[in-house]
């Protein structure tokens, strides 16, 4: 079964095109068997790289490999390339400013954070799938044409996102100079960049989330300490004041509202 054929099968069980995105960055595809005139080996791996006509594609240990490979840094894609990071980050900020301590638990968290992801992603991977998964799929690039029109997109949201001060930071340190278009950036300059662009934004939305709850503690602390009440903890008070007035002012729909239009 080839690579196209597999695709093909997981869009018509309904996988989404986020996930085929993910996907087509494995840049191989699945050889196909040897023929039964062909005369059979010992045992032990041959790493072959094919030539000719079909000269893009690998052999099928290489592909194996890279399939391999890709998959252990599937996480890490998702984590470091996308919209997650942020989103993560500023709800664990949420949860320590209100003091709930494990509510919500990590793994609602983290959920609400993926589908976020996925939500704010969308455009990107659809753009993905029309412009280089369907195309592969019907045989009118290669593998290494659609992995490059696959990473464009993908690119191009990072360095939206991306502040110029940390971007240039990196290509310094990579003695590169300057690139003429998205597509001459390498990876390894735009990800790290992107991830501390990232993690600034995430801990300036997460100071402004903090600060109003720090605010109810110390009106807490200053009331119990005038009331000489001094064993008493101010933050077993002032948490249900704290989740109240979150609650009224309808703070999830304003927090999820304002992460998604950071995007925009």
């Amino acid at each position: 079964m080839t690579l196209r054929n597999s695709l093909a099968m997981l869009q018509k069980a309904g996988i989404t095109a986020a996930v085929l995105g993910m996907l087509l960055l494995i840049p191989a595809e699945f050889a196909s068997a040897q023929t039964s005139g062909q005369s059979q080996q010992g045992p032990g791996i041959s790493l072959n790289f094919n030539s000719g006509d079909e000269g893009e594609e690998f052999s099928l240990a290489i592909q194996t490999l890279i399939i391999l490979t890709i998959l252990s840094f599937g996480p890490a894609i998702v984590t470091m390339m996308t919209s997650f990071t942020r989103l993560i980050v500023v709800f664990f900020f949420l949860r320590m400013g209100l003091g709930t301590q494990q509510s919500p638990p990590n793994q609602v968290l983290l959920g609400l954070a993926m589908f976020i992801t996925i939500f704010i992603m969308a455009p990107t991977f659809n753009q993905i799938n029309n412009e280089a998964i369907q195309p592969y799929l019907d045989e009118e690039v290669t593998q290494t044409e659609a992995l490059s029109l696959a990473s464009t997109p993908l690119k191009e949201f990072m360095v939206k996102q991306t502040r110029e001060k940390d971007l240039l930071l990196f290509m310094d340190m990579g003695d590169i100079d300057s690139v003429g278009s998205i597509e001459e950036l390498p990876i390894y300059v735009l990800i790290p960049s992107f991830v501390i662009s990232e993690l600034r934004i995430a801990f300036q939305i997460g100071f402004m989330i903090y600060l109003p709850f720090m605010v109810i503690d110390l009106v807490v602390a200053s009331v119990l300490l005038s009331m000489g009440i001094m064993f008493l903890p101010p933050v077993l008070v002032s948490l249900p004041f704290k989740i109240l007035v979150f609650v009224l002012s309808d703070g999830w729909y304003l927090l999820v509202e304002s992460m998604v239009q950071s995007f925009n």
